[in-house]
């Protein structure tokens, strides 16, 4: 394959094939491969009505949905180069990612985005909404796709031809333009399925947005990949539902989704202590039978404790998955241990956007929870003289959008990218350690990187999130979202979870706050990740006030 738009093209000869589910009008549809095809067909007819040739960017500032796929499609399949946004994300950075690409069609769900995105785009782009009644500059879907087309196009492209501009979360500064070409996602796309096997009668609910990355690669262009079918959720709020619906057998999220789900676990077992004792007791059980420590007898009552307390508790994530793919961040101890515990399969992956983006990951066959796994087939790894992994595949990006220096700064000129992590390596397998960038440096001169650290908290459930701060100071501060208001307890239980850090590595006060920090508020990326220099600035007088004391 040259072209990811083949992904598509491979399942229209078989065209009822059912490949997507969407929750529309009060229902739950089924699309078949002919189907989005025949859409995406409509789309390629509008791009060559209105002029669009190969390399010209389009952006889609829309939620996961069949229209998605079928616009994405279409125009990889004509050679567009196609820029994902996050709906989430304020208007401010949804605008300058616009203008930098050069966009010439933006895709937006409804004329409320356009109300907000609108105001900060100096020179708007065509502006095609996909639901609603709409007001100039916009124009309709109905007004700008045609009501019928011809075949589905692929072009043949170069192996190099740039694929699509992916917009970093920017934790610091503006984001930069990842370029991916189609061989770049469709090398990661095959690798990753040599040791994350996905099969043509595997069912995947979609939580994460398509403007992720590792949702894009793994939770999309894998999947269609292989022929299973994807099923897109309505959101957090209806997880719960969906999962019931649907019971797919492979869910691929952030560690966030599996945190959530085990804290509403434990909150309705905290009104039992007998299903508490239960609870921790099969857990605990599981966990070694995993690691094959378990004794005849302790087989044996695992058996039936899987039965009572593990069936029902994984029947709430719809009683059929078979994996649990987590990756966009580091998973904590005991989230791990506890699903795995539970019987749940779950693995952890790492990778970064400019890598399409999977580095590395771990097998059922071969699960090192602790690590991120081995690198993927044809994925080269070492680390330099201060640590730092650096990567060298297939996968790795062509360099940033109209941004040498950037590019120079991690992109060697023999091909090896510099992940910015701190990293080990034993055994063949891969343990994240940090981002350099965000080392610690005390007034003592001792270094640390927090990331480790506030991964340790954060494995207590009494800390819903969490950042450290000292920098050039003589002792850490933490910061804390949890509903906890005793700093006492608060340090004692912080601390409890830092006994193998050197005697250094210690909280001396926590600055509590019981509202969480969100994108809305501009505390955290899209992708959930904090935005340390944001935080400190928005809470420096709580910080100043907590080195005062």
């Amino acid at each position: 394959m040259s072209n990811l738009a083949e992904l598509l093209k491979q399942h229209l000869d078989k065209p009822e094939k059912v490949l997507y589910s969407q929750f529309e009008n009060d229902v739950w549809r089924d699309y078949c491969a002919g189907e989005v095809g025949g859409l995406a067909a409509r789309w390629q007819q509008a791009f060559r009505e209105n002029g669009f040739e190969k390399g010209d960017r389009i952006a889609l500032c829309v939620k996961n949905s069949v229209n998605w796929v079928a616009i994405d499609q279409a125009a990889l399949g004509l050679g567009l180069v196609v820029v994902p946004l996050y709906v989430s994300d304020n208007p401010e950075s949804v605008a300058w990612c616009i203008s930098n690409s050069d966009t010439r069609l933006l895709v937006l769900d409804n004329m409320r985005m356009l109300e907000t995105i609108g105001r900060t785009l100096e020179k708007p782009p065509i502006i095609v909404c996909l639901q609603g009644g709409t007001v100039a500059p916009a124009v309709s879907v109905a007004d700008w796709v045609p009501k019928t087309a011809g075949l589905f196009e692929v072009m043949k492209l170069e192996p190099d031809a740039l694929a699509s501009i992916i917009y970093t979360s920017g934790t610091t500064g503006r984001p930069k333009g990842v370029k991916l070409s189609h061989r770049n996602i469709l090398a990661n796309v095959k690798a990753m399925l040599q040791i994350v096997k996905v099969h043509d009668t595997d069912s995947l609910l979609s939580v994460l947005p398509l403007s992720h990355t590792f949702e894009r690669t793994c939770g999309y262009y894998a999947p269609l990949a292989a022929g299973a079918k994807v099923a897109y959720a309505r959101g957090i709020a209806q997880l719960a539902e969906d999962l019931a619906t649907h019971h797919p057998t492979i869910l691929i999220a952030v560690p966030r989704v599996f945190e959530r789900f085990l804290a509403r676990v434990e909150e309705k077992l905290s009104a039992s202590r007998a299903k508490k004792v239960l609870f921790r007791l099969t857990v605990k059980l599981g966990w070694r039978m995993f690691k094959h420590q378990a004794t005849w007898a302790e087989r044996l009552l695992y058996t039936k404790l899987h039965k009572l307390v593990a069936t029902p508790i994984l029947a709430r994530l719809g009683g059929n998955l078979r994996l649990a793919v987590v990756g966009g961040a580091a998973v904590e101890a005991r989230i791990s241990q506890a699903f795995i515990g539970l019987g749940l399969p779950l693995i952890q992956g790492y990778g970064l956007t400019e890598a399409s983006p999977v580095v590395a990951a771990n097998c059922v066959e071969d699960n090192e929870p602790f690590s991120v796994g081995r690198p993927l087939p044809g994925v080269e790894v070492r680390l330099n003289e201060v640590h730092e992994l650096l990567v060298k595949a297939p996968s790795v990006m062509l360099g940033y959008w109209r941004n040498p220096e950037a590019t120079a700064a991690v992109l060697s000129e023999d091909g090896w990218l510099n992940t910015g992590d701190q990293a080990d390596v034993h055994d063949g397998r891969i343990y994240i350690k940090g981002r350099t960038k965000d080392i610690l440096v005390l007034s003592s001169g001792e270094k640390l990187p927090p990331g480790e650290v506030e991964m340790a908290i954060l494995d207590d459930p009494i800390f819903e999130q969490v950042m450290l701060v000292g920098e050039g100071k003589s002792y850490l501060v933490l910061l804390a979202v949890t509903q906890e208001t005793d700093e006492k307890i608060l340090l004692a239980r912080a601390n409890a979870q830092l006994k193998h850090f050197p005697r250094w590595v210690r909280v001396r006060r926590v600055v509590v706050f019981r509202e969480p920090w969100t994108v809305e508020a501009g505390l955290l990326t899209p992708t959930l990740k904090v935005k340390r220099n944001v935080l400190a600035e928005c809470f420096k007088k709580n910080i100043e006030q907590a080195y005062r004391i």
